[in-house]
């Protein structure tokens, strides 16, 4: 990061007790889909230390956030009231909830605020001006949600790489820092795109390879071995001349893959065996079968033991690992061993490793994976492939302006 971007330290030495305070953060938390209840409060806790540090230095908190993809309008499902429930049951104090996000209730919460006091206003993207490609709707829009702040603290890593009001435009209308978790996340993914000590593993998962293409692009003349598993190690599969039966196929990418490993011969790990199922059910009968001879009726649905010890053989050598992506459908325990194996040798290694949020963080605290084993944890899958690939991210450039 920018040594001329000021961080929370800097906003606490120039004194913020009274002074309203406007941090966006990532509370972006799943939701169960019958409850409604919040069922990983990661990201929720990751804001914390900033939100907390404010809190004792007496400064009027009020904490802006997106919850999954409303379509510019109130959206119930969306709310984050239950959010405002449980972050004030961390920070062992009421939160005050604002039933819109720049309106009447807004504002009267925010007024009503005292020292030391936070308010979680509704969600940003039950607003057009928080997401539009527009700059006059989402600069009117940015106008409106500064005025509820006297400073701005952007704790959001998770949303960096958004082009957004609340991030790219409010910076610009108000006197800008970085909050501790924005802070730790730069300066960890700095320390891969810098000089990594090697060995430096990096390990692939998740779905497409078109997702993550881009990020292997940038990774691959600086890694010493590129560990592919989840449902984009099909694609690679393909390029090899194996049967991938009714796996997941990006049949347009199979010539990139193809390529991609004759540029870097030996460099690329691939699965030598994968549990393959009937079909893609928590109850489908499946076994585990050689990479190179998967049935034609069967889909992969994740690496198997042979390939955990070959990705845990290489791991055991590495002094920097970086993880992004399930190895296999983890929510369904039949098919979840891959990336349990593949994590827990990543925290048996004598290495500094990066879980590069998203679904890989998703998966540590799903299977129960002790946090403290990593050497970070980020809470920005998307952020920070992006900022791995050299990318300009929207919400860092507006904290360096």
């Amino acid at each position: 990061m920018s040594a001329t971007i000021r961080n929370l330290d800097d906003l606490l030495a120039e004194g913020v007790s009274g002074r309203r305070v406007l941090v966006r953060a990532d509370l972006n938390v799943p939701l169960d889909k019958q409850t409604g209840e919040i069922t990983d409060d990661g990201r929720i806790r990751a804001v914390l230390p900033t939100l907390s540090a404010l809190v004792r230095a007496g400064a009027k908190v009020v904490v802006c956030s997106h919850l999954g993809r409303p379509k510019g309008a109130p959206d119930p499902q969306f709310s984050l009231r239950p959010v405002a429930g449980r972050l004030g049951e961390l920070l062992g104090a009421p939160v005050h909830f604002a039933e819109d996000t720049v309106g009447d209730s807004a504002r009267s919460t925010v007024e009503g605020l005292a020292d030391g006091q936070v308010a979680l206003l509704e969600n940003l993207r039950f607003n057009k001006g928080e997401t539009s490609k527009d700059d006059a709707e989402r600069g009117a829009f940015a106008d409106q949600l500064a005025a509820l702040g006297d400073a701005y603290v952007d704790d959001a890593f998770g949303a960096v790489h958004r082009k957004h009001a609340s991030v790219h435009d409010v910076p610009a209308r108000l006197p800008h820092f970085a909050g501790r978790l924005v802070l730790r996340e730069v300066e960890v993914l700095s320390r891969l795109t810098g000089s990594p000590e090697r060995p430096y593993v990096v390990v692939l998962g998740g779905s497409k390879v078109s997702d993550k293409l881009a990020v292997i692009e940038a990774l691959l003349p600086t890694v010493d071995r590129l560990l592919i598993g989840g449902g984009m190690c099909f694609t690679f599969l393909k390029a090899q001349g194996h049967e991938v039966g009714t796996s997941l196929l990006e049949k347009d990418m199979v010539e990139t893959c193809g390529n991609l490993m004759e540029r870097a011969p030996g460099k690329i790990m691939l699965p030598v065996d994968v549990v393959a199922a009937d079909a893609f059910a928590p109850d489908a009968a499946h076994d585990t079968v050689p990479a190179d001879g998967i049935p034609s009726h069967r889909l992969g649905l994740d690496i198997g033991p042979e390939t955990v010890a070959g990705f845990a053989a290489a791991l055991s050598q590495a002094k920097t690992v970086f993880w992004n992506g399930p190895m296999g459908v983890f929510e369904m325990a039949a098919f979840a061993n891959g990336t349990r194996g593949v994590a827990e040798a990543i925290t048996k290694a004598d290495a500094f490793s990066v879980v590069g949020g998203g679904d890989s963080a998703a998966a540590v605290r799903a299977l129960g994976l002790d946090e403290s084993s990593f050497g970070h944890i980020s809470t920005g899958g998307g952020a920070s492939l992006e900022y791995l690939e050299g990318k300009t991210l929207p919400g860092i450039a507006a904290l360096e302006n």
